[in-house]
């Protein structure tokens, strides 16, 4: 007299992005190229961007010349300074693990800075 039940998976089972399977970010992938605008494309720059997008609007707003930043050129912008700060990131790992360290240090993004030509508007600026 043995019964199955079929359990369901309880909401601590899923990710948080609320799937299962689905890996994060497939959602704003397929609706993200549709050319929407308004709010519901901002929520879905909002989750492409790792950097708050509302700082990054601030600090755009500090510069007299800009009057006003569209949401999409502030997007822009998050994006371009999360792949530099990722491209300089990977290129001053190499010298930390040259020192075999795993952290990073101001010496390893001197040397980084140094050595790589497109850093080269960067030298100075640590001092």
């Amino acid at each position: 007299m043995a019964a199955t039940v079929s359990v369901a998976p309880v909401e601590s089972d899923l990710d948080r992005s609320g799937t299962e399977d689905e890996p994060r970010g497939t959602e704003a992938e397929e609706d993200g190229g549709n050319g929407q605008t308004g709010p519901t494309a901002g929520a879905q720059q909002n989750r492409l961007a790792k950097l708050p997008l509302s700082r990054i609007k601030t600090l755009m707003k500090a510069d007299p010349d800009v009057s006003l930043a569209s949401q999409e050129s502030v997007f822009i912008i998050a994006k371009a300074t999360e792949l530099f700060v990722e491209m300089i990131a990977k290129d001053a790992l190499v010298y930390a693990q040259q020192g075999k360290r795993k952290t990073l240090q101001r010496k390893d993004l001197d040397n980084a800075i140094e050595a790589i030509d497109e850093f080269a508007f960067l030298e100075g600026t640590l001092d």
